[in-house]
């Protein structure tokens, strides 16, 4: 959780700074650009039909203290100025005091999953709260949103494993809501979840996986929709184009290699 708009560049966000911001300051200091990375959220992933970033964020939450951020001048004077006047007119409890005493660092920024994501090429996600239930491959190398849950999965076994019915309907049914929409809680849908035996060795989950995903990618893009409207036509009994009862037929196959797994 980022706690502040102020570390975003997004023409969008009026707590944002404009992205020619950022390109004038990379231009003044280039060394700054390891220390902007692109910025995904629950709009990239289910609106997005390549689920690609538009907005990037400053990242300087691994620097230790606030002489160190000398190094990078005019990316600190942005958070001093837009963010640190948000954290220093938070309250005294022991949750604010880290948030005021660092007002440079993100509320948690999960260093031990960046560090290990670092080794892959994708990682899994799914939005926290959204009805789609709609898992992806997103690429590494980004700042991800609390918004996201992320899984240190990058094989199409996986992807199978997670976006199956079987998945769906333990996660629905253990998982809780925010207003009409389905939250996805790791500790109670992905904690609890029996994988089948050997999965992960599984070909055939594999190829399903795989096959599901790239059909999806391309028809969304072919289409210019997102995660969002393409499952609501998914869903529509009344939808009759024929990529979209292929994208019906391929999730259907996914689910019966999933049951095969099981053994049922």
């Amino acid at each position: 959780k980022i706690y502040g708009q102020g570390f975003l560049f997004d023409d969008r966000d009026p707590g944002a700074s404009p992205t020619h911001e950022m390109d004038s300051l990379l231009e003044k200091e280039p060394e700054s650009r390891p220390r902007i990375l692109p910025y995904i959220g629950g709009e990239e992933m289910n609106q997005s039909p390549t689920q690609s970033p538009r907005r990037h964020a400053i990242y300087l939450s691994d620097i230790p203290d606030e002489e160190s951020l000398g190094a990078f001048r005019g990316l600190t004077e942005i958070v001093r100025r837009k963010v640190k006047p948000e954290r220093d007119r938070l309250g005294s409890n022991p949750n604010n005091k880290p948030l005021k005493k660092r007002w440079w660092a993100y509320q948690a920024h999960r260093p031990e999953f960046y560090s290990a994501a670092r080794g892959m090429g994708r990682v899994i996600a799914i939005s926290r709260v959204s009805d789609t239930f709609a898992f992806s491959f997103l690429p590494v190398g980004a700042i991800y949103s609390e918004a996201l849950v992320l899984f240190l999965f990058d094989t199409d076994s996986a992807f199978a494993m997670l976006q199956c019915r079987v998945h769906e309907s333990w996660a629905r049914f253990l998982g809780s809501s925010l207003k009409d929409d389905f939250r996805y809680t790791p500790s109670d849908c992905f904690e609890t979840f029996p994988f089948p035996a050997r999965w992960e060795e599984n070909a055939q989950l594999e190829t399903a996986g795989r096959q599901y995903d790239q059909f999806r990618a391309a028809l969304m893009i072919k289409n210019n929709e997102g995660l969002t409207t393409t499952y609501n036509r998914l869903h529509d009994p009344d939808e009759r184009d024929p990529e979209i009862f292929r994208l019906r037929e391929l999730h259907a196959a996914m689910d019966q290699v999933v049951l095969d797994a099981y053994g049922w």
